[in-house]
């Protein structure tokens, strides 16, 4: 591969991505994820009587634009059937908002589809508490959970708190929801119902079963009007969470239904809070792409491209980095968020993913933004606080959760709701546990000897596929998990001879694609298992090529085979980055295994640049131009 033109690309690189700092000096990159936040806001609005806000029309035109032949929605390019629930939400959006009309050949077809794929039973849940707040889909088909549920004390198997905070964070809301069996309803409502084509009540499950026989078990006799004080705790739990801008922590989606759930407990839609909350949620809206992002990425985005910028190599302009800087020193987090029940005595000093977010860091950002900061040392009072927060979210067992420790209770992933495997709980995740050790052993010389580390490995010695992969749960799959365990594990000194690491580059090599690059599919997170795209992507080819170097980092020490692989992968990264075919919008992000997906539009500059810089070092051409 020529050096030069590896160089021409990083510097270009280097030039385009100055192009999202934005005067506040943080990086404003696009996060696009499913049609649901869209759809949802024109339903909003239309439910709030602003039928006529622009809005609805321009994202009404992205829906019509992004429709299949065949009248679906789809999550991801090769979702082979479309998607019932996307489907769903597009129709009802599309029609309620009057953008187009029952008769529309488009909608005909929707309907069609959503008819022959079991009507609205089938849906995600989520989609059900959208549909039965507008009086779509009957309440008592589904999520057959008691508000008292917020009443059990910490020692009940079931309690509130145990839940994952993302979890929590929803579920608030919806039992107020439910509870209140809310329906809006204004002029401009139509009527879907006819799609609820089972008209048999949906049964649960053994599991789900016992789950709520535990639940009703420990409710009885709590307090005189257990319903009540049951309502009182979840209105006061959303309140406590809002942040400035009006949003509650910070998500589109539980934003949505907390505004449902404080018109169901009486605020009016002119009120100061609806009002706050829908301001709130109308500031995630991207003009770039026409789109409402679920949580903008403004933290997450700055910090990884402030610190890809600073690794050796073509250099950015120094303004770029010191007005980065001070942007996440300032976004530090002050307050202590939920987490702080598990660890009362830790200091806050974590970062979120959204700039608008104060209370609910996690370890990703944390550690993107520590990288960011470390070659600064501006302030190592700030790199410490975060450092401390960052080894104290540790589990137990090791390994590190995206959120909270210790929200690891099997029993919750029975809970009845869709998802509920992924969302009710947040573990240890092998991306997550990697990219922890990786700060602490290439920013502080942290080894094997650590407690911490030594734990953190054992822990990911234990969660290895058969195959050699690990499971990423925030990126798309097992690629990304590999490449984050993989780039933890040699930073802390596991040597390229563990089996670990060989059984690793093993997967690695045995999924590149005849083009040279990597690709693999959405559908492995709901498979549990490697999933080939059959094409290749930008971020996932430049993550498989960073877990290989990572592994020998210099051409040197490199077996000829692996040597042979990072060849063919640079070749097709720089091609692909040039070509920009439909693998390029592809999102890699996961959120909820075959219902929420995200392109991080800033993926396709950050991997790739920190591959193309390693790339030169392990080729041992280290002198570089700099800026």
């Amino acid at each position: 591969m020529s050096i030069s033109r590896v160089n021409i690309l990083i510097e270009q690189l280097t030039s385009s991505i100055e192009d999202f700092q934005v005067s506040d000096g943080s990086f404003r990159f696009p996060f696009e994820g499913p049609i649901m936040t869209d759809a949802y806001t024109m339903i909003l609005l239309t439910s709030l009587n602003q039928k006529d806000h622009p809005l609805i029309r321009v994202l009404g035109q992205r829906l019509i634009k992004l429709q299949t032949a065949d009248g679906t929605w789809k999550l991801f390019h090769d979702e082979k059937n479309g998607n019932l629930s996307s489907t769903v939400e597009a129709y009802f959006a599309l029609l309620y908002s009057g953008v187009c009309a029952a008769s529309d050949p488009m909608m005909k077809k929707a309907e069609t589809y959503i008819r022959d794929m079991g009507g609205l039973d089938k849906v995600h849940s989520i989609t059900k508490f959208m549909l039965a707040s507008h009086g779509q889909y009957p309440w008592s088909r589904f999520f057959p959970i008691p508000i008292e549920i917020l009443l059990l004390p910490s020692w009940s198997p079931i309690h509130f708190y145990d839940f994952s905070s993302y979890a929590r964070v929803h579920l608030a809301p919806m039992l107020i929801l439910k509870h209140k069996r809310y329906i809006h309803f204004n002029k401009h409502t139509p009527s879907i119902r006819h799609l609820v084509i089972d008209q048999r009540s949906p049964t649960i499950d053994t599991e789900q079963r016992k789950l709520l026989e535990n639940i009703t078990t420990h409710i009885h006799d709590l307090v005189q009007y257990p319903s009540e004080e049951a309502l009182h705790r979840a209105k006061n739990y959303m309140l406590d969470r809002t942040e400035d801008d009006g949003t509650y922590y910070s998500y589109f989606s539980s934003t949505f239904f907390y505004i449902y759930a404080l018109l169901a407990t009486g605020h009016l839609s002119g009120s100061a809070l609806v009002r706050r909350a829908v301001n709130g949620v109308l500031g995630h809206y991207n003009p770039r792409i026409q789109h409402v992002e679920n949580s903008p990425s403004t933290i997450w985005d700055t910090a990884l491209v402030t610190y890809v910028l600073q690794t050796p190599g073509y250099q950015a302009t120094k303004q770029v980095i010191t007005s980065a800087v001070p942007f996440l020193l300032k976004h530090q987090h002050t307050k202590k968020g939920d987490w702080a029940l598990e660890r009362k005595n830790v200091e806050p000093g974590g970062w979120g993913f959204s700039n608008s977010n104060t209370i609910h860091p996690d370890l990703d950002d944390t550690s993107a933004a520590l990288r960011a900061l470390h070659f600064q040392q501006v302030d190592t009072a700030a790199i410490d606080r975060g450092e401390k927060y960052l080894l104290a979210m540790q589990n137990e067992a090791g390994g590190s959760p995206a959120f909270e420790p210790n929200k690891t209770k099997k029993i919750y992933t029975a809970f009845p709701m869709d998802g509920a495997e992924a969302a009710a709980i947040d573990p240890s995740t092998p991306d997550l546990t990697g990219r922890v050790i990786e700060y602490f052993g290439t920013y502080k010389n942290f080894t094997l000897e650590h407690t911490s580390i030594r734990k953190a490995v054992d822990w990911l010695r234990s969660k290895q596929r058969e195959d050699g992969s690990w499971f990423g749960r925030w990126g798309v799959c097992f690629i990304y998990g590999t490449w984050a365990s993989v780039t933890g594990l040699a930073s802390v000194g596991v040597k390229p001879d563990d089996d670990m690491l060989k059984k690793a580059v093993k997967f690695l090599l045995s999924t590149q694609n005849p083009d040279g690059g990597w690709g693999e599919s959405c559908y492995s997170d709901q498979k549990d298992q490697y999933v080939p795209l059959y094409a290749s992507t930008p971020s996932q080819t430049a993550w498989a090529l960073d877990g290989l170097i990572s592994v020998y980092p210099t051409i040197g020490n490199t077996p000829s085979n692996v040597a042979l692989s990072i060849e063919k992968g640079m070749e097709s990264l720089c091609k692909q980055l040039l070509e920009r075919n439909w693998t390029y919008s592809y999102p890699t992000g996961a959120g909820l295994p075959g219902n929420f997906y995200m392109y991080y539009h800033s993926y396709n500059w950050i991997f790739p640049l920190k591959a193309l810089k390693n790339y030169i070092i392990w080729g041992n051409e280290t002198t570089f131009p700099e800026k």
